[in-house]
């Protein structure tokens, strides 16, 4: 059974910072990548950041890169979401995603296999 399971959601400051995780069960980082994705009420899931923990290859959507930070440790099975220079518009659920056998040709973190149920971000001005 494959699990994802967030922690690290909170209350924060505009400018402050967060650390997300997400500790994946029942699935292995080898030819796969850990997605983070985010949905605000009355706005569509966004793609925030996705690790291939293989290699450690990172990749971002426009609007965090240069304050967010995606990372894996592969002992542990987490992969992490350094969450710096935060601001209110990044208030949302993130939720963590697997994507098994990636496919290049068809791009890193497109289709999704499993979900997390995600740990709810709130910045405050």
């Amino acid at each position: 059974e494959v699990q994802l399971v967030e922690s690290g959601g909170g209350f924060v400051q505009a400018g402050g910072s967060l650390r997300l995780s997400c500790v994946v069960s029942g699935f292995t980082f080898e030819d796969d990548a850990i997605g983070w994705f985010r949905q605000a009420p009355g706005r569509e899931r966004e793609g925030v950041a996705c690790i291939t923990p293989s290699d450690g290859t990172p990749y971002y959507a426009d609007s965090v890169r240069g304050r967010f930070t995606v990372s894996s440790d592969n002992d542990k099975n987490t992969v992490y979401l350094q969450m710096n220079s935060l601001k209110v518009e990044d208030t949302a659920v993130y939720i963590c995603a697997a994507e098994r056998s990636v496919d290049y040709d068809t791009g890193v973190c497109v289709n999704m296999d499993y979900w997390g149920k995600g740990t709810l971000v709130t910045v405050s001005s």
